[in-house]
């Protein structure tokens, strides 16, 4: 089993770096702050690829909590991407637990995929198989 690696410093040419946004596009801290720096992400753009990164909001525009419904949608809308360009690998950061502030297990089940593409966090892939027992 493959997960994401815990620092993302670099990545070869057919992977893409995910991670959480608001909806402002304001990529100031976090993971946001490491893919406008480094992967190509576009300072005002909140959701998609952008560079060699993929923006998933996870905050409002005034950096409030969007539901867990809401993140679903725009996970689902990854999900579209990622099954429409199997040549990438994503890398999927821990979205929504940092400044978002949500938990492990809030977001995890979110990204439960069929796709050999999407790397996880691993304790996004624990958290998953301990909800399955």
């Amino acid at each position: 089993m493959r997960y994401t690696p815990e620092i993302i410093k670099e990545l070869n040419q057919n992977q893409v770096f995910v991670f959480g946004s608001n909806l402002a596009g304001k990529h100031n801290g976090g993971g946001a702050r490491v893919a406008l720096e480094k992967f190509g992400a576009i300072y005002g753009q909140a959701f998609g690829i952008q560079g060699q990164s993929y923006a998933i909001p996870t905050l409002g525009f005034n950096f409030e909590k969007i539901s867990l419904e809401e993140i679903r949608l725009y996970i689902d809308l990854f999900f579209n991407y990622a099954f429409n360009h199997p040549q990438y690998e994503f890398l999927v950061t821990k979205i929504g637990c940092g400044i978002a502030g949500y938990d492990i297990l809030e977001i995890a089940p979110l990204l439960l995929n069929p796709f050999k593409n999407i790397i996880l966090p691993k304790e996004f892939v624990e958290a998953q198989n301990n909800a399955c027992v």
